[in-house]
């Protein structure tokens, strides 16, 4: 029985984990114990080997799907079930589910043959793009430069060197798949010249070295409509990494991250912020003026207004990207105490506070408070 940790345990992920979720626990850990960050530490280069095996298995759908069936005897080619071995359930392989339909589909006639995978689709790529709040609200068009693999300017993506081209593989004779018998047992296995594809190229591109695509920084414009949110995305079709010689292109997610504002906290659809007003605005009451991002407005201060009041000025937050009615603009007031007094501020203030004892209720949340601390003591 293998010693070896279990590839989803190394990635320190479950078994139902999406390919996201494994590339992004990969790169978390690829990082970590990369041997430019952890020079001469033996301990953290294993760790690093085990990491990126994990993830080649687990990043590949026939791999995986092999290693979930069968553990590491469906990927290891010195174990039984590899490669070279009788179950042909290592990479480029479809296990043992294919080598009972080869052998019964032999018999009635009912075998699949040889499938070629052709050339693959290029990669998805994401980018992050950081936008300002109002450019979230109000939208924008964003330049920037990612990099990526591009098709080959030399041989046009084919992987071939000018004026020659692709030949029939002559191990599988053009079917991407050659046949074993063993006995009683025909197994099919995915052929190992050509990968699959049927062709093979005899004078690989001198500048792409037969892969059909070399990296490159591109240059690309996005428009992002008004009102769009943290995390939203934007799909360019066609703008990711180009495909296996001449393949078609992936596409580009640009993922919207908004930067925090100096004034403004979005909340859905609204936009909160705080603001200040003096101790004597909030006593005798007055008119603010606001900012929005559209523009000043005025906010009326009832006098008697106590900190933490939130008033609503409708239709001043953001408008949905998907349509419908603007958020609003929620000002929640803070009342300012005054300092630096002088001697004769303070002797105003003492007087001030000594002509609010009539009897009157001037001070409206502490006797509550005071009833509250009041009945907690006396429980």
């Amino acid at each position: 029985m293998s010693d070896r940790r279990d590839f989803y345990e190394v990635l320190g992920v479950s078994k139902n984990a999406s390919d996201a979720e494994i590339k992004k626990a990969y790169r978390r850990m690829a990082g970590k114990h990369h041997p430019d960050r952890n020079p001469g530490d033996k301990a953290a280069e294993a760790k690093f080997k085990e990491v990126n095996e994990a993830y080649e298995i687990l990043s590949d759908s026939q791999k995986r799907a092999a290693y979930d069936q069968f553990g590491h005897a469906g990927v290891d080619p010195n174990m039984q079930g590899g490669h070279g071995g009788f179950g042909g359930a290592g990479a480029g392989a479809g296990g043992f589910g294919d080598i009972f339909g080869d052998v019964f589909g032999d018999i009635f006639g009912g075998g699949r043959g040889g499938q070629q995978r052709g050339p693959q689709r290029g990669a998805d790529l994401r980018y992050t793009l950081d936008i300002t709040l109002e450019q979230a609200v109000h939208g924008t068009t964003a330049k920037f430069t990612i990099p990526t693999l591009k098709n080959c300017g030399t041989c046009g993506g084919s992987g071939a060197k000018k004026g020659s081209g692709k030949e029939t593989c002559k191990t599988c004779g053009g079917a991407g798949a050659v046949r074993m018998q063993q006995g009683f047992f025909s197994v099919q296995q995915t052929c190992p010249d050509c990968h699959g594809t049927g062709q093979v190229i005899k004078d690989p591109c001198p500048d792409c070295h037969g892969h059909g695509r070399v990296q490159d920084q591109k240059k690309l414009s996005v428009k992002i409509p008004a009102g769009v949110d943290n995390g939203d995305q934007v799909r360019l079709t066609g703008e990711g990494e180009a495909g296996e010689q001449g393949a078609p292109a992936g596409d580009l997610f640009v993922q919207v991250r908004i930067k925090p504002h100096e004034l403004f906290v979005r909340e859905g659809n609204n936009l909160v912020c705080e603001v200040p007003i003096a101790f004597t605005t909030a006593c005798l009451g007055g008119d603010l003026q606001v900012p929005t991002l559209d523009g000043k407005v005025k906010l009326k201060i009832p006098a008697e207004t106590q900190t933490g009041k939130l008033f609503r000025l409708r239709g001043k937050g953001v408008k949905p990207v998907r349509g419908g009615a603007s958020g609003d603009l929620l000002c929640r007031v803070v009342v300012e105490t005054p300092v630096n007094l002088n001697a004769k501020q303070k002797e105003l203030l003492t007087a001030f506070n000594a002509s609010l004892d009539d009897g009157k209720k001037h001070n409206p949340r502490a006797k509550t408070w005071f009833d509250g601390v009041k009945s907690f003591f006396n429980k």
